[in-house]
C-alpha cells in the first residue's frame, strides 16, 4: 500500500518533525498560518490540518494543552478545625525557669505530705476492691459452645442410651458406653463401647475411631490413668471387663466372669486405683447394686485368658454405718478422695451417702460365700436425699468437701465432718443423674438433669442458681452422664438418652482460677453447722 499523500499527511509529517527536533517548523506554507510559540514549554506547535479543513478556529498543541491553574486541596483545606483531639486552640504553657522555683518550700511540702501519701498507698495495696477485674479490649467470648455432636447410628437405632463417658489420659480421645438405664431386662442386649479421637484429621462424628461390641449393656466406663488405649467397663450382667482399643480385632484384655465372688447385680461404676507401692500399676474397683465393693488386681497388665477373677478386697454395705445383719443396700456411685487414697464416698439406693475406707478391718456378716473375706467399709452416714443417689464427686481442692446428686433433683454439698449438708440446691424437677467438680476451678461444678440440661455452677458468682444452663436435648430427654477433660480443661462431654455425646467448649471464665478462689472454698467448708 502506498503511503498517504496530500495535505493531511504533510501536516502529520510536519508535526512529527517538530516533535523530533524540538525546534520551530520552517516558514509558513500557502494558506497555512505561521507557527505558534508555546510560552510555557517553549515548544513550537502546528495547527491541526483537520481543524483547518473543518473551518474550526483554534490553537492545537501537539503534546501540551493550555496551562491549567490548580490548587492543592487534597490534603489540606484552606480553613479547618481540629475537633478530634482538641476543641479549642491550645494555650501555650509557660514554664518558669528553674531558678524561679522556691526549692526550700517545695521540699518542706513534700516532707509534710510524705507520711499521708505512703499511708494511702499502703491502703490501696491491701485493698481487694479490684480483685478479679480484667481489662478486656476484645468482644466477650461466648461462655459455652458445642464443638462436636457424636453418635453411633447402629446403637442409636437400637434405642440405646449413652450411660457412661470417659476421657483418656491424653485428653484427646472420648469414649462412651451404650446401654439402658430404664426398667427392663437389658442384660442380653448387644451393646457397644465407642471412642472418637478428636485430634484426628478428618474426624467423622458418626463414625467412631474404635468400636467394641459387648454382649451385655454397658453401664459405666473409665479410661486407664496412664495407658491411653485401655478402658474398663461395668456391665448390666455384673461383669467387669477391660479392653485395649488399639487392638480392633481382639480388644478384650481381662474380664471377671460370673462366679460367687463377682457382682450379681448391674455394675454402677468402675474406678482405677494405683497399686500401693507401685505407681505404674493399677487396680480396678467396682461397685454394684448388690451392695458389694470389689477391688481387682492384675487388671490389664498383660493380655490374659478369661479363667476367672483376681479379687483382692471386697466389702458389703448395710443399711446402717456400723450395723450388722441388717438389709444389704445397693451402691450406685463411688468417688475417691484426692487427698487420702483409701478414703471414698459411696452413693446408695437408700439415698444416704456413706464415708468408707479401704483400710476397714471389721468383718461383714453375710451368708454369701466369698474367697476373700467381706469387710464392712462404712465409717459414717450422711443425711439422706429424698431418693437414691446417682452420683458423687469429691473436691480435688479440699479434703473434706464432696457433692452428691439424686432422684430428688437436688445437689447436696457435704463436709465429711458433719452429717447435714452445707447447702442443698434443687436443680431439677426430675432426676439428677450426674454431678462433677471442675478439675481446675475450685468453685465450679456441673450437673446433668433428667430434663435434658447440663448445668454449670460457679459458686463464686452465685450459690443458688446456675451460671449457665445448656440445653443438651431439645426434646428434654435425660442427660445421663458428663465428664470434664482434665488435660484439655476447656472441654466438657455429656451423653444423653438419644445416644448422643456432645462435646462442649467452655470459655476461659470456667477454666481460669480467680483470685482468692481457694480461700473462698475454705470459708465454704468452714461453715459447719453447730
Amino acid at each position: 500500500m502506498a503511503p498517504p499523500s496530500g495535505p493531511l499527511s504533510q501536516a502529520g509529517s510536519a508535526r512529527v518533525a517538530v516533535l523530533a527536533t524540538g525546534g520551530v517548523a520552517s516558514g509558513p506554507g500557502p494558506g497555512r498560518p505561521g507557527p505558534l510559540q508555546d510560552e510555557t514549554l517553549g515548544v513550537a506547535s502546528v495547527p491541526s490540518q483537520w481543524r483547518a479543513v473543518q473551518g474550526i478556529r483554534g490553537e492545537t498543541k501537539s503534546c501540551q494543552t493550555a496551562s491549567i491553574a490548580t490548587a492543592n486541596v487534597s490534603a489540606q483545606a484552606r480553613s479547618h478545625v481540629d475537633a478530634q483531639v482538641q476543641t479549642e486552640a491550645p494555650v501555650p504553657v509557660s514554664v518558669q525557669p528553674l531558678s524561679r522555683y522556691n526549692m526550700p518550700r517545695l521540699a518542706a511540702f513534700l516532707r509534710r505530705v510524705e507520711a499521708m501519701v505512703i499511708r494511702e498507698l499502703n491502703k490501696n495495696w491491701q485493698s481487694h476492691a479490684f480483685d478479679g477485674f480484667e481489662v478486656n479490649w476484645t468482644e466477650q467470648q461466648q461462655m459455652v459452645s458445642c464443638l462436636y455432636t457424636l453418635g453411633y447410628p447402629p446403637a442409636q437405632a437400637q434405642g440405646l442410651h449413652v450411660t457412661g463417658i470417659s476421657w483418656n489420659s491424653t485428653g484427646s480421645v472420648v469414649a462412651c458406653a451404650y446401654g439402658r438405664l430404664d426398667h427392663g431386662d437389658w442384660s442380653t442386649l448387644k451393646s457397644f463401647v465407642c471412642a472418637w479421637n478428636l485430634d484426628r484429621r478428618g474426624l467423622s462424628p458418626r463414625q467412631p475411631s474404635a468400636v467394641v461390641e459387648v454382649p451385655s449393656a454397658v453401664l459405666c466406663l473409665a479410661f486407664h490413668p496412664t495407658q491411653p488405649s485401655h478402658v474398663a467397663g461395668g456391665l448390666y450382667s455384673g461383669e467387669v471387663l477391660v479392653w485395649d482399643l488399639s487392638r480392633p480385632e481382639d480388644p478384650l484384655l481381662w474380664r471377671t466372669g460370673l462366679t460367687d465372688d463377682t457382682h450379681t447385680d448391674p455394675v454402677s461404676q468402675v474406678v482405677w486405683l494405683p497399686e500401693p507401692g507401685h505407681s505404674h500399676r493399677f487396680q480396678v474397683l467396682s461397685v454394684a447394686t448388690d451392695g458389694k465393693v470389689l477391688l481387682w488386681r492384675g487388671v490389664g497388665q498383660l493380655p490374659r485368658s478369661t479363667n476367672g477373677p483376681d479379687l483382692l478386697w471386697s466389702s458389703l454395705l448395710f443399711s446402717g454405718s456400723h450395723s450388722r445383719g441388717e438389709t444389704e443396700v445397693g451402691a450406685t456411685a463411688v468417688a475417691f478422695s484426692s487427698f487420702d487414697p483409701r478414703l471414698f464416698i459411696l452413693g446408695t439406693e437408700g439415698g444416704f451417702p456413706l464415708k468408707c475406707s479401704l483400710a476397714a478391718g471389721e468383718a461383714a456378716l453375710t451368708r454369701t460365700p466369698s474367697s476373700v473375706p467381706l469387710r464392712a467399709p462404712a465409717q459414717f452416714t450422711f443425711s439422706p436425699h429424698g431418693g437414691p443417689v446417682y452420683s458423687v464427686s469429691c473436691s480435688p481442692f479440699h479434703r473434706n468437701l464432696f457433692l452428691s446428686a439424686g432422684t430428688d433433683g437436688h445437689v447436696h454439698l457435704y463436709s465429711m465432718l458433719q452429717a447435714p449438708p452445707l447447702t442443698s440446691l434443687q436443680l431439677s424437677l426430675k432426676y439428677l443423674f450426674a454431678v462433677r467438680w471442675s478439675p481446675v476451678r475450685p468453685l465450679v461444678f456441673a450437673a446433668a438433669s433428667g430434663e435434658g440440661d447440663v448445668l454449670l455452677f460457679d459458686l463464686q458468682k452465685s450459690s443458688q442458681k446456675p451460671t449457665v444452663l445448656i440445653k443438651q436435648t431439645q426434646d428434654e430427654s435425660p442427660v445421663y452422664c458428663l465428664e470434664f477433660n482434665s488435660q484439655q480443661t476447656q472441654l466438657l462431654a455429656a451423653g444423653d438418652a438419644q445416644g448422643t455425646v456432645k462435646v462442649w467448649q467452655l470459655s476461659t471464665e470456667f477454666v481460669e482460677q480467680g483470685p482468692r478462689e481457694a480461700e473462698d472454698l475454705d470459708h465454704l467448708a468452714a461453715e459447719v453447722a453447730t
